[in-house]
């Protein structure tokens, strides 16, 4: 490792053996007492030498399936996949005002992610519906995903009740819950309790997932300042204890389940309080994150386009761009609120995830970089032109030109009237987001199986209502 990489892994190394992680799962306790783990009054001290010896076991890539095999997802090496985003309770409309998400948005957000090239994975908790009762809400939502998308499927919250009940469904769509290991086909994100701490429903979730197979993302969200140290060495330190005793843990549990070393951490805002995800202390926690993660050989998870911005503006832009450019340029593999959060987590906007679709795109045509062979360098062609020639009624220029430059939907280019730029830009957002909504399709789902799953949520006492709802189109 390299000096600062040193420096935080051996901090981090430190904090796990002398002040440890507080467990409050009796059962996972239990689990790592019995591979040797130093366990007092709920905290478990790790060394050095278990810390790496278990994060060994864990897959440096696997693969997620989806229902439709053309979507799915290779996680680790050099590969980077997008899931839109997550958890926010509230839309923000185009003109700034926001209001409670309802179960109708949630739906509108599958459609609209499941016709966007950018992504191979649609659900988990792409808002947070109100008009869904807290204890049901992912059930009604996994039955909705699978009716609206046939992408890989991303996990919600819930304790031992609700992800149990999630492998029920998954079993009954895939062809038995003891199949589920051989191709997983889910992916949950899981936050310990900064600091150092992870609750009875994170392990709980954890026990489920991995006796199952089904990969979990490790991804601590340290705020630098409030439950981390406000110096941002120190809170990346503390977050990659937290993520590799998690990771540690899993394969306690279940040696070989994959796992994706993450964060989430960034600063806080000492003036306010509040999470500043759009920061460059943000994207500084996500770039160590991408470098420890190859060091130690796991997937990696990071930030997408995110902000703290309060409605689609220029803020809610630089800000997306910034900490999307660095995610790809640090190769995080999976990368997570890639389009549409808005105010740090607290909402989602139609007219921001059509944004960043154009910023996922654009930031996807740097990464492509440039080509130098013959037919790309034009010499010949330079040569012939000669100088004060012209390229544009070239032959090269008609063959290449529809694919060398990046074209964008809802920016503007050349002369249009300053004072309606703007209006043109919202006009050009509305039309791409209508656009995906027009061509939407619903995907072919087995009816048998559908009445299955309507007949479980049934007998879980889900309202028909409710279940109805989930699968109109």
């Amino acid at each position: 490792m390299q000096g600062n990489l040193r420096n935080i892994h051996a901090a981090s190394m430190k904090i796990l053996e002398q002040t440890g992680v507080k467990l409050y799962n009796s059962e996972v306790l239990e689990i790592i007492k019995q591979n040797g783990i130093k366990v007092l009054n709920r905290t478990a001290y790790f060394t050095e030498d278990q810390i790496m010896k278990w994060i060994k076991k864990a897959p440096s890539e696997f693969t997620i399936y989806a229902r439709n095999p053309k979507y799915n997802m290779l996680i680790g090496g050099n590969h980077a996949e997008y899931n839109s985003t997550y958890g926010a309770p509230a839309v923000t409309e185009s003109d700034g005002t926001t209001r409670p998400a309802l179960f109708n948005d949630y739906k509108t957000f599958l459609k609209i992610v499941h016709e966007s090239d950018q992504f191979n994975i649609n659900g988990g908790v792409l808002v947070q519906p109100t008009d869904l009762k807290s204890s049901e809400s992912y059930p009604i939502m996994l039955l909705s995903t699978l009716v609206h998308s046939d992408k890989c499927i991303m996990g919600g919250p819930g304790g031992a009740k609700e992800t149990q009940a999630v492998m029920d469904m998954l079993g009954i769509v895939f062809g038995g819950k003891e199949n589920l290991h051989k191709k997983p086909r889910i992916l949950t994100i899981l936050n310990p309790s900064s600091p150092l701490q992870f609750d009875q429903t994170t392990l709980d979730t954890m026990l489920i997932y991995a006796r199952h197979g089904q990969p979990m993302i490790i991804a601590p969200a340290v705020m630098a300042g409030t439950t981390g140290p406000v110096t941002l060495s120190g809170t990346i330190a503390q977050a990659s204890a937290e993520s590799l005793a998690g990771i540690a843990i899993v394969q306690m549990i279940r040696e070989g389940t994959p796992v994706i070393y993450g964060s989430a951490s960034s600063t806080s805002d000492m003036r306010t309080g509040s999470f500043a995800i759009g920061a460059p202390e943000g994207a500084l926690c996500t770039a160590y994150a991408a470098r420890l993660a190859k060091e130690y050989g796991l997937p990696s998870r990071g930030g997408g386009t995110l902000n703290d911005a309060k409605c689609v503006s220029v803020q809610s832009g630089y800000e997306s761009m910034m900490s999307l450019l660095i995610t790809r340029m640090e190769g995080i593999n999976y990368i997570f609120h890639g389009a549409g959060i808005l105010d740090n987590y607290a909402s989602m906007s139609f007219e921001q995830l059509i944004v960043d679709i154009e910023i996922i795109d654009m930031v996807e045509r740097f990464m492509r970089g440039i080509k130098t062979d013959q037919e790309s360098l034009a010499v010949d062609l330079i040569n012939q032109v000669g100088p004060g020639g012209e390229f544009l009624t070239k032959e090269h220029t008609f063959k290449h030109c529809r694919n060398e430059a990046w074209s964008p939907e809802i920016g503007i280019r050349g002369s249009y009237p300053n004072e309606k730029a703007n209006e043109k830009i919202f006009a050009n957002i509305e039309k791409k987001k209508e656009k995906l909504l027009s061509i939407y399709e619903k995907p072919e789902f087995s009816s048998d199986i559908q009445s299955k799953l309507v007949d479980y949520l049934i007998d879980l006492g889900i309202a028909s209502d409710k279940i109805k709802t989930a699968m109109e189109v």
